[in-house]
């Protein structure tokens, strides 16, 4: 008995393994994805505006935590300001980010004023070696002329 029982199970095992391969003999292929049109992303000498306007590398240390009754996070109102001055809305780097807390926050190493505002600098920086131009003076060195 033993023997075909052996028998048995080697049959069922065998019509198992077969259906498989039996199946997929007729199976249909499935459509192709469509393609999509070649779009050649910016390299790193690309102007500004090619570079899809990443404002946000200039805002990293920004907190991305909302703050009870402000809109927005730090974060957020900081690349609105990077925005504002890079395309020419605002033109100096401190008066942009006015609307910054200049309150220090517990564990980081600066305001998020004077993050912005260093943000802001590089920013323009950046701006002026893309375009060609010399890189402008910081707004903070005409009242120390005076």
């Amino acid at each position: 008995m033993s023997v075909r029982r052996t028998l048995v199970l080697l049959g069922a095992g065998a019509a198992l393994a077969a259906v498989p391969a039996s199946a997929t003999a007729g199976s249909p292929t499935h459509p192709t994805h469509p393609t999509h049109p070649a779009t050649s992303q910016p390299g790193p000498s690309a102007s500004l505006p090619a570079k899809a306007k990443a404002y946000g590398r200039f805002c990293q240390g920004q907190s991305k935590t909302h703050v009870a009754g402000t809109p927005g996070t730090p974060f957020s109102t900081c690349v609105t300001d990077m925005a504002k001055l890079a395309t020419g809305r605002a033109s100096n780097p401190h008066r942009v980010c006015l609307n910054e807390s200049k309150r220090h926050v517990a564990g980081t190493k600066q305001t998020p004023y004077s993050q912005c505002v260093s943000g802001a600098e590089k920013l323009l920086k950046a701006q002026a070696k893309t375009t060609g131009q010399s890189t402008p003076a910081p707004a903070t060195a005409a009242w120390r002329r005076g």
